[in-house]
Formats: C-alpha cells, sequence, structure tokens
C-alpha cells in the first residue's frame, strides 16, 4: 500500500475540521482518515486497536451501521461505492483520538494527534466563548416561531374575510311608505 500522500507539516487544521463527522451526536473522525494523516495503513490502525481493545469502550470508538454509513457516503463524494474496504468503517472520538496515541508508536501518529486534540479542544473553548450568543440566538429563533405562528392566524382570517361568498345584500336605508323600486 502507498504511503500517504500527508505529513505532519501539511495536516492543517482545515484538513482536520474536514474530516470531522457528526454521527450519533458525537463529533468523530474515521479510521480511514485518521490513518492516512498518520501515514499508515487503515487495517494496521484497526489492527492496532484490535491488539488494545480494552482501552476503546464505546464512547470511544464505534463501528458505523450500515444505514450510517450510506448516509455519510452519500455526504461525501470522496466516498465511493466499491472504492474502499468491504468492512464497516471505525469511529473516534475525542477521548479515541487521544488513546490511539498510546497504541500507535510512529512519531507522525504522536505529531497529528497533538495536532487533532488541539483542534478539539479549540472547538470546545469556541462554544464556551460563544454560549451567551447561542442562547441569543435560540431566544430569537423561539421568538420569530411564535411570530410565525401568529402571521399564520393573522393571513387565515385575511383569507377567510376574502373568499366570504358574495350574497346580495339587502339595502340600506329609509323607505318611504309610498315609494316602490
Amino acid at each position: 500500500m502507498p504511503k500517504s500522500t500527508l505529513s505532519v507539516a501539511n495536516v492543517s487544521e482545515q484538513i482536520i475540521l474536514e474530516k470531522i463527522y457528526i454521527i450519533r451526536g458525537q463529533k468523530v473522525m474515521l479510521d480511514r482518515d485518521l490513518a492516512e494523516m498518520y501515514g499508515v495503513p487503515t487495517f494496521r490502525l484497526n489492527e492496532a486497536v484490535k491488539r488494545n481493545k480494552t482501552r476503546f469502550p464505546d464512547d470511544f470508538m464505534f463501528q458505523l451501521t450500515k444505514e450510517e454509513y450510506n448516509s455519510l457516503r452519500s455526504q461525501i463524494a470522496i466516498l465511493e461505492k466499491g472504492k474502499h474496504s468491504k468492512y464497516l468503517p471505525h469511529v473516534f472520538t475525542e477521548q479515541g483520538v487521544a488513546m490511539l496515541s498510546s497504541v500507535l508508536n510512529s512519531e507522525t501518529a504522536i505529531q497529528v494527534n497533538i495536532q487533532i486534540i488541539r483542534l478539539f479542544t479549540k472547538m470546545k473553548q469556541m462554544i464556551l466563548d460563544n454560549k451567551d450568543l447561542w442562547m441569543k440566538i435560540e431566544k430569537i429563533e423561539q421568538h420569530l416561531l411564535k411570530n410565525d405562528e401568529e402571521i399564520k392566524t393573522v393571513f387565515a382570517y385575511l383569507k377567510k374575510l376574502l373568499i366570504q361568498e358574495n350574497k346580495p345584500r339587502n339595502p340600506i336605508g329609509f323607505r318611504s311608505p309610498g315609494k316602490k323600486d
């Protein structure tokens, strides 16, 4: 298997960010992507994990279901059918990525791991720093949803008024007793 074209020097934050996915409500990275960044074949990475299975509980690493994999493949053009392993990929949470550094002994893997963990930490800090902003956005969204319902109600009444039947109306006013129309 050919060596990866990535090196520690060109594993940028952007490359790492593009390889973080949300699956089962967790930020995870695919075994294939991690192996590429570490400069090892995917089967070697998974081999090291299998030899150290007790270090990777379900909240550190899990295997995708067929539905999750198909959904992910439809979102990412590079995951073309038939181009990759016949096995469903494993994904690693932030803790799983951190644990990988203890089972992979290459300098590249350690340095890339440090970059990944720093990025996960930076992402968490950004969320914490912007917590107030997120709360304000959510409050505005709730307010807009409430207003949306009120606007729908107003339009429903307007439509009723516009669609009323055109019944002949009784003339308005006073008629003198001897006069006919």
